[in-house]
């Protein structure tokens, strides 16, 4: 390969989850992730949450496309970092969320579980 530019860069902008009631949604990530909001700055079609690093993570609720249907992948859309495993599984047990992939370990520094939004979006909670 040519040394050329690219017009599509070599790095992961935002990811979009797809959710049926963006509020909800919004209260509920907020819960498991911890940042704060006003439930009153929470429009359609889409919400930024606030997250540390480069990728963003946004919801919408495609209100917008009244030829949308929801169908949620049985497969990770992202994962969420975690420093320890066993301390954000039982969290999300706590909090009633439903683990669909139990945890899995590599050695001993990489671990992941999956586990549903409300929308049956399934995100991974993992060590790296």
């Amino acid at each position: 390969m040519g040394n050329f530019s690219k017009p599509v860069k070599n790095q992961i902008g935002t990811v979009f989850v797809h959710v049926e009631d963006l509020k909800k949604s919004v209260e509920w990530y907020s819960n498991i992730i911890g940042f704060d909001y006003d439930r009153n700055s929470v429009e359609s079609p889409v919400y930024n949450i606030p997250i540390d690093g480069a990728t963003g993570l946004t919801l919408d609720d495609h209100k917008f496309d009244e030829n949308f249907t929801h169908k949620p992948s049985p497969n990770p859309i992202c994962n969420l970092l975690v420093e320890n495993i066993d301390e954000a599984y039982h969290f999300m047990k706590n909090n009633n969320v439903e683990i669909v992939r139990e945890i899995e370990r590599i050695g001993e520094d990489f671990a992941w579980f999956n586990f549903t939004d409300p929308d049956g979006n399934v995100l991974m909670a993992c060590t790296c």
